[in-house]
């Protein structure tokens, strides 16, 4: 109950903002639209069939923009809050060698804002942002391992003009390309190593017609099942996230500096999750960033809870 419960926060709720990492910005890209370490814990796990609601609060806060070469340019504060409502549907019936059908819908809203040491405010913004969706997501569940395929895409449901410094949505299409894989590593399945990959592929942004660069993301997970109570269990351990441009962000205004941009994140944290009674569960995860390359850096905290109807 526990993998399953936890699973739901990590395969449900993927990027539920995609633009919003740094969409106060709208001529910069310094980081993919996914929002990192949302999958680090059960990322292979299928939640059992049936409908199932999730609400996640995601704070990212970064005090420092580093260089292409880990220095920093500046310092400041930037800030996304999201609050994601994902509702999620699971298939009785298995296809494709035993394979679990599902599909998910994601509704954000959030509020971000960019302040500078040296100018104070820069910009800020808040209300509906980009809306994310999985119609297609297949999951394998065997003894020792569990793997989900996926595909999803970001609609630009969020407000967004081009100049604008109250932008909530990036502007463009993402389509992402995903894969989780949780492995039980003792028999008795309660120490348990997970990996996500997601691949990000950007359409070109209206107004601007900028096309971001390609984004390769990498989150993973060790960790343990302990008893609590009766029938609760309590998982723990240690979780971080890496993500990688793969290709030049191009168009209009764009110099060669910024084309030859590659921005790098790295994370390392902690991350717990506990199995309530009447179906319900809630999580905690914390993410310190480090040697980041052309983008901001800081920390992360996320707090979730879900119920299965």
């Amino acid at each position: 109950m526990g993998d399953l419960r936890s699973a739901l926060f990590t395969s449900v709720v993927l990027a539920a903002v995609f633009g919003l990492v740094l969409g106060a910005q709208a001529r910069a890209q310094n980081r993919g639209v996914y929002p990192l370490g949302m999958s680090a814990t059960n990322s292979g796990v299928t939640p059992e069939p049936g409908f199932s609601y999730s609400n996640q609060l995601l704070i990212y806060s970064r005090d420092k923009s580093k260089g292409p070469n880990g220095e920093v340019l500046a310092t400041g504060s930037n800030s996304v809050v999201m609050d994601m409502n994902t509702l999620a549907w699971v298939s009785k019936k298995k296809i494709l060698g035993g394979a679990k059908f599902s599909m998910t819908a994601t509704l954000p809203v959030a509020r971000n804002s960019l302040t500078s040491d040296f100018t104070g405010p820069v910009s800020g913004g808040g209300g509906f942002a980009d809306s994310y969706y999985q119609p297609f997501i297949l999951g394998w569940d065997k003894e020792r391992a569990s793997v989900r395929a996926v595909y999803g895409f970001l609609a630009p449901t969020g407000s967004f003009r081009a100049g604008a410094n109250n932008n909530v949505g990036s502007g463009y299409w993402t389509h992402a390309f995903s894969s989780g894989q949780t492995f039980y590593l003792t028999k008795d399945r309660k120490t348990i190593a997970s990996a996500f990959q997601m691949y990000e592929i950007h359409t070109t942004q209206e107004d601007t017609r900028i096309k971001p660069g390609q984004t390769f993301n990498l989150d993973f997970s060790l960790m343990r099942a302990l008893p609590f109570g009766d029938k609760p269990w309590l998982q723990v351990g240690l979780t971080g996230y890496n993500q990688r441009q793969t290709t030049a962000r191009r168009g209009p205004g764009v110099t060669p500096n910024q084309e030859a941009a590659r921005y790098k994140v790295n994370a390392l944290g902690f991350a717990s999750s506990v199995n309530l009674p009447r179906r319900i569960n809630v999580g905690f995860k914390y993410f310190q960033e480090f040697s980041n390359r052309s983008t901001f850096q800081g920390h992360s905290i996320q707090v979730s809870a879900a119920i299965k109807f």
